[in-house]
């Protein structure tokens, strides 16, 4: 059985119930193994704000000055992964904290559009988490990576599930606060290609970070031939019919399926 890669952020972060619930969803796939991929930007906002800092975005895309990533890698590596990591446990769920640069999981490369010190991710060594879930842990691991010079790096965090996603050939689900991806009259499609994408996108149907979020779908869908589901946290009983092969949210449909 292929692991599954499952990435949260947003708004499920600031609703401890709503984090719970996926918990225990999660505690309940006793033979599934489980990896969870997590942003933070309303943390990382928050946070920002209160150090003088003016949060600035393009195409849906944080922009990270160097100058912000103390705070922003103590965010999401820190405070957002260390709470993540207590509620599993109190909930005896055996999870451990990681972020994408431990155990050398993931390289990265400064980006060339203009973000500042924003990372693109290339999947690298899974030694650490083929261990980890072999022992039954629930890695949790947050968009931090770096450089080959040892520099941090933030990293889009629904790239950074797709690459975990990549490193271990496993299937990737990503959460959001919406049931799925919207077509021009606000109906939620049961499936998507990336011909109907680009169509929505260059219409405005799909803007911010939604865009983000299909794009990333769709480059994981495509590398590994095979569909990705994008489906909403505030349902995460769906999950298990998910994996029992049921169509949740919106399926991502690869150009070219295995």
């Amino acid at each position: 059985m292929k692991p599954l890669v499952i990435k949260i952020g947003g708004a499920i972060l600031e609703k401890p119930k709503a984090l719970m619930l996926l918990l225990d969803v999660i505690s309940q796939l006793k033979d599934q193994a489980i990896v969870l991929v997590h942003g933070g930007g309303c943390v990382v906002d928050d946070m920002l704000a209160q150090a003088g800092f003016v949060t600035e975005k393009k195409d849906g895309l944080r922009i990270t000055p160097k100058a912000q990533m103390p705070i922003i890698s103590g965010a999401l590596a820190g405070h957002v992964n260390k709470s993540i990591v207590a509620t599993a446990n109190s909930l005896s769920l055996p999870a451990v904290g990681l972020s994408l640069t431990d155990g050398n999981m993931v390289k990265c490369q400064l980006n060339t559009q203009g973000l500042g010190a924003v990372g693109v991710p290339t999947a690298s060594q899974s030694h650490l988490l083929d261990n980890l879930l072999k022992a039954k842990f629930l890695p949790v691991i947050s968009s931090i990576g770096a450089l080959d010079t040892g520099e941090l790096v933030n990293v889009n965090a629904d790239d950074a599930a797709v690459v975990i996603c990549q490193l271990l050939n496993a299937k990737l689900l990503l959460l959001t606060d919406v049931n799925g991806v919207m077509d021009g009259d606000g109906n939620y499609l049961p499936d998507l290609t990336q011909a109907n994408a680009n169509a929505l996108i260059k219409s405005g149907v799909i803007k911010g970070g939604m865009t983000a979020k299909v794009n990333a779908a769709f480059a994981a869908a495509n590398q590994l031939r095979r569909s990705i589901a994008v489906a909403s946290w505030q349902a995460p009983e769906q999950i298990p019919d998910l994996l029992a092969g049921a169509n949740v949210g919106t399926r991502i449909i690869p150009e070219i399926a295995a």
